[in-house]
């Protein structure tokens, strides 16, 4: 089974996802759980990085970061969370293609 396919829904998650997701529902937000883990990675906080992990296996925190769309994490984000994981050495970060 896909981990996506297992939905996200705490009281804790949820909380996180409205301050990470202003934009959605905490619901919608959980729905896909490789750009919420990307979100956290890129702008959450150490409190939220802390609650995440209590619910998300290190593996799926690994299959978000390979997987982020282009744009979602900085740069900054993007080399230190390559090198807590241990993946190294570190990718370029995703590119937009346009046309």
């Amino acid at each position: 089974m896909d981990l996506n396919d297992v939905p996200m829904s705490s009281d804790s998650l949820s909380r996180v996802a409205r301050r990470l997701f202003w934009w959605m529902s905490p619901t919608e937000a959980l729905r896909d759980r490789s750009r919420f883990l990307a979100q956290v990675m890129a702008l959450g906080t150490w409190e939220d990085v802390a609650t995440v992990q209590a619910e998300c296996p290190v593996e799926e925190w690994r299959d978000a970061l390979r997987s982020a769309s282009p744009g979602v994490i900085d740069p900054r984000s993007w080399h230190f969370w390559h090198v807590r994981f241990g993946m190294t050495p570190i990718p370029p970060m995703p590119v937009r293609h346009l046309g």
